[in-house]
């Protein structure tokens, strides 16, 4: 009961900052599940496992604040169902390649995205002036098939809905607006994450308990975060967001070149 407690707990903070920078959990929930518990002493997961719990937290997490920020118009629909049914297909694809990865393996394709992340993270985001809310800017078809493809396979593979990865792709890349860029990679990664958990629980890859125990965390703090990002100033949410990926990149990649 101690450690499905505590899932709860690391499943509620993890959603709040799935809502508040647009990711899906992933990038805090994949060290949290595979750090936390075994530190506190009250049980730990393989990352095999941690990677199929987390899947099914961003799936939770995604969906929920792609709701809350839909209402506010803050969704680029267009490019959500683009992008969206790429990411699904990849996502589909790599969650059950990942069952033929290993546990090694799957931390290091993590460290490498966080290392991708990063540095598109410091690009100037797009300026549209008052005039436009950002909802519809033009973009390339091929563009916006090609990258949420790539990074839904690879999200599928470590058990991410791949959000992290994808708002910075969406400033830096496709010129979106970072607010708009917050909301429709919720829209996005919530097909990818359906499509990664389909596949992930097709592979036998879920223990259900626990998954069960992070989605109770995931629908309150994931609306609570989204509440706050549409208060909160721009420049915080990219410094939120930057911090996050770069400490987690720190710590993954210390522990995949420790082994």
């Amino acid at each position: 009961m101690t450690f499905l407690l505590t899932l709860v707990v690391l499943s509620l903070a993890g959603a709040f900052v799935s809502g508040l920078v647009g990711v899906g959990g992933a990038i805090v929930m994949v060290p949290l599940l595979y750090y936390v518990p075994p530190a506190l002493g009250v049980g730990r997961l393989d990352i095999k496992h941690v990677a199929g719990i987390t899947m099914a937290q961003v799936l939770a997490a995604c969906a929920v604040g792609a709701v809350t920020h839909g209402r506010g118009a803050m969704v680029h629909r267009r490019l959500a169902v683009t992008g969206g049914l790429a990411m699904a297909t990849g996502s589909l694809m790599g969650a059950i390649a990942s069952h033929y990865v290993s546990g090694r393996g799957l931390l290091t394709i993590f460290a490498l995205m966080t290392s991708v992340a990063l540095p598109l993270m410091l690009v100037r985001p797009a300026d549209l002036g008052p005039a436009s809310d950002g909802t519809h800017v033009p973009f390339r078809r091929g563009t916006a098939l090609a990258w949420p493809g790539v990074i839904g396979f690879t999200s599928g593979v470590v058990g991410a809905g791949g959000a992290f990865l994808l708002v910075p792709v969406l400033i830096a890349i496709l010129r979106v607006p970072v607010r708009v860029s917050i909301g429709t990679s919720l829209a996005m990664t919530s097909a990818s994450a359906l499509m990664g958990f389909l596949g992930k629980a097709i592979t036998a890859q879920i223990p259900m308990v626990p998954a069960l125990a992070v989605i109770a965390g995931s629908l309150t703090g994931a609306p609570l975060g989204a509440a706050v990002s549409r208060r909160a100033p721009i420049a915080v949410l990219r410094a939120v967001l930057a911090l996050i990926i770069g400490a987690v990149s720190v710590r993954v990649w210390a522990d995949v070149l420790g082994h």
